[in-house]
């Protein structure tokens, strides 16, 4: 019998048994090592704010509707960025061994079965840190914005937020050729940006954010801005920054009514393109060479080279058992961290 994180009432999280499944001869079974808690979408979950939570989504017609929900607590096994070894594996597996390491998603859960091909496809290097396996799925979503804003070589992209999807988006950005502005609120998180290659920071909590942007951009604006909060008035003035008839990623997980975003203001008059980006597709023009998993070997071969850098964003790590702690310091204190682990090593001990 093994364990998991289960969200069991709105922001309470506990560790509950978690019944392990027998593998197939084409299977492996992974042992978590590390697990990594978003401090967006899954945190959703974790407060009840989540729409799955709330309405149904219909997925032929794609609406979400009223009248029963597609989730209800308890929450099980949530949870998206994850790391595991090799600890056994079926009798027709070959080309695997006790040991490997592997990235993916599978939860807050102290293991899991996964054919041998799908974990095959995503082996760590020898002598690579295994926490950088938590980020697969993050970094992926950070790629994924930075693929929908069609960045240039010479262009300057203001992000907005530098929580850890922030902080990787604004890294491949300036990988991508742009000259980077980081905004956030928090001291500590622009000094990180400063120091992990982004050109300007900005504080957000001075006000007139897009008055400086402009400031530094010859007075036209960013070429692109990309929004990686999840708050309106963050969007609101990521709309103000842009130049006009440009371009506003919007990939923050935004919740309930739009308070602060004013659509009648620069949006309308300065004719600003606001698209959605989010990890369940790519761009039209690019489905036909991007996937999913392309997404995240990219983003793990980056940070396998050291082009990415990822372990700076860990600020805490927790065992298992204090779960439950590690969410209710990203729920009632999210100034105070980054990228929080959960650490695995002491359910194996």
């Amino acid at each position: 019998m093994g364990s998991m994180v289960s969200f069991t009432s709105p922001c309470v999280a506990e560790v509950v048994p978690d019944e392990e499944r027998p593998i197939g001869p084409d299977d492996v079974r992974l042992r978590t090592l590390f697990s990594g808690i978003s401090a967006g979408t899954e945190l959703t979950a974790y407060r009840g704010t989540n729409p799955y939570l709330t309405k149904r989504w219909d997925d032929d017609r794609r609406l979400f509707v009223d009248g029963s929900t597609s989730f209800e607590y308890p929450v099980d096994g949530w949870g998206y960025e994850e790391v595991g070894e090799v600890v056994e594996i079926g009798d027709a597996v070959t080309g695997l061994q006790p040991g490997d390491r592997v990235w993916g998603t599978w939860g807050h859960r102290t293991s899991t079965v996964q054919s041998a091909e799908r974990a095959g496809g995503r082996l760590l290097g020898a002598g690579v840190d295994p926490r950088i396996g938590i980020f697969s799925q993050i970094a992926a979503i950070g790629l994924n914005v930075v693929l929908d804003a069609d960045i240039h070589v010479g262009e300057t992209v203001a992000v907005f937020g530098l929580g850890v999807p922030g902080q990787i988006v604004a890294q491949l950005a300036r990988l991508n050729g742009a000259t980077v502005i980081g905004v956030d609120g928090i001291a500590a998180r622009r000094d990180l940006a400063r120091e992990l290659g982004a050109d300007v920071v900005l504080d957000a909590g001075e006000g007139e954010v897009a008055e400086q942007v402009r400031a530094l951009t010859q007075g036209r604006g960013a070429d692109v801005c990309l929004e990686v909060t999840g708050n309106y008035r963050a969007l609101h003035e990521a709309i103000r920054a842009v130049a006009y008839s440009s371009r506003v990623c919007a990939a923050g997980f935004m919740q309930g009514d739009g308070v602060g975003l004013r659509l009648g203001e620069e949006f309308h008059h300065n004719r600003v393109n606001v698209v959605c980006s989010q990890i369940s597709g790519v761009a039209p023009n690019l489905q036909h060479r991007w996937d999913g998993y392309r997404l995240a070997r990219t983003a793990m071969d980056l940070a396998e080279s050291g082009r990415l850098r990822l372990l700076e964003l860990i600020t805490h790590t927790y065992p298992l058992a204090d779960a439950g702690a590690a969410f209710t310091l990203l729920h009632e204190r999210p100034e105070q961290a980054l990228q929080v682990l959960l650490s695995f090593e002491e359910v194996a001990a």
